[in-house]
């Protein structure tokens, strides 16, 4: 041992990160791995631990790198970290220093999906006022999606069903795989030429590999430009892409998209049906209420007529006359009744009819009635009126008497 060089730990250390640091490989590597053990600090690193089938390394980011990360790392994930692998000569281990670190496989592909997410919202691509109404009835139908599979299959069969007059037009695209977006792309264009009134782009379910086609950007914005309504049917239920956000109405499954954009014609007829019905009923009632209003206006037209207002008038003037005529022979008779009375009242005081009995009237020449003897000198002349005729005499002479 005397003849052995002695070294200190620290020495060791700094030897073996002066070995690492010479190593141009270790300076600037990538190294894939799945995330273990991931701390953040309140310092603002991260520690985390890579790990994968017969191994794990430490790992590092420190503070300053953060700003590049685009996700928030967790347990589980398939990761590519660049970086240093250095020694800290402190605890005398090695470890990775972190400059960036990208999802992996289909990590990636959702970091890609969420970053063109947050851009196309950005620029108003998802906003509803762009959003175009699907018409509820339709003589043509655009598909845009592959040829063979069930997708295809279960529209034709549902439109078929539910109104078997609406046209059919498939634009045989790739939906999976390299030239895919393209394809779509041109898919939908041409329909819109075609004038179609619905469009339907979609297809079978997948993992997020195979539906990548419809998480491109230059699909989206062929949905987005159309000016024909489409329908995005992508997947199953569960799927969610970008033409989803963007299409005016997004189906969960093609099936569903079939539905939403035919209706029913078994529906449509009942419809028209109840519509007739109800029509019939509201010009029925509406005639009846007119017929009504008419013979209204014609009786009150025949009571306003110059024809029945003469008529009218002459009837009140006839009825007049005879109410006058009987109120004329009433008051003749009452009257006629009168004066019999009065003729019989008078007839008890007729100097005539005193006469007719043996009176007489006497009046002097000046035909002053004479009622007293005191009236009279014996030689004057006095008339005597009798029944017949008048008696001419002298008084001779007179004679008081004393009732």
């Amino acid at each position: 041992m005397a003849n052995k060089s002695v070294y200190t730990v620290a020495q060791i250390n700094s030897y073996i990160k002066n070995m690492f640091t010479q190593d141009y490989l270790l300076r600037n590597l990538c190294v894939k791995g799945e995330v273990s053990n991931c701390k953040y600090h309140t310092s603002g690193h991260i520690y985390f631990t890579l790990k994968d089938a017969k191994g794990t390394l430490s790992c590092v980011m420190f503070a300053g790198f953060r700003k590049g990360l685009k996700f928030r790392m967790e347990e589980g994930q398939q990761v590519l970290v660049s970086g240093t692998v250095d020694v800290y000569e402190r605890d005398g281990k090695y470890q990775l220093y972190a400059r960036e670190i990208e999802l992996s496989g289909a990590g990636a592909l959702y970091e890609r999906y969420e970053q063109l997410k947050r851009e196309l919202a950005e620029r108003g691509m998802f906003a509803e006022q762009y959003k175009q109404p699907i018409p509820r009835y339709i003589h043509t139908l655009g598909v845009v999606t592959a040829p063979t599979g069930a997708a295809v299959r279960d529209i034709i069969q549902i439109v078929k069903r539910r109104n078997p007059y609406v046209q059919i037009i498939l634009y045989p695209a790739l939906v999976q795989g390299e030239g895919a977006a393209p394809s779509i792309v041109n898919g939908i264009r041409a329909l819109e030429q075609m004038g179609v009134d619905v469009m339907i782009v979609g297809r079978g379910g997948g993992s997020i590999e195979d539906l990548w086609a419809f998480n491109e950007e230059i699909v989206a914005q062929a949905v987005f430009d159309c000016t024909v309504p489409v329908i995005s049917a992508v997947g199953h239920e569960t799927d969610t892409t970008i033409i989803d956000y963007v299409a005016d109405l997004r189906a969960p499954t093609p099936s569903a998209a079939a539905e939403l954009a035919v209706a029913e014609i078994t529906r449509l007829f009942s419809e028209l049906q109840d519509y007739v019905i109800r029509l019939n009923g509201a010009m029925e009632n509406k005639l009846g209420a007119e017929r009504m209003r008419t013979e209204w206006y014609g009786m009150r037209f025949k009571l306003l007529s110059p024809e029945s207002q003469i008529r009218e008038k002459r009837m009140t003037a006839i009825r007049l006359m005879e109410t006058m005529q009987e109120t004329m022979q009433k008051r003749l008779l009452f009257d006629r009744h009168k004066v019999a009375l009065y003729a019989e009242r008078l007839k008890g005081l007729s100097p005539l009819d005193k006469l007719s009995q043996g009176f007489s009237y006497v009046a002097d020449v000046s035909g002053k009635t004479v009622t007293d003897v005191g009236q009279v000198e014996t030689g004057d002349a006095l008339c005597i009126q009798v029944k017949n005729g008048r008696i001419f005499t002298q008084v001779t002479g007179k004679e008081a008497e004393n009732p």
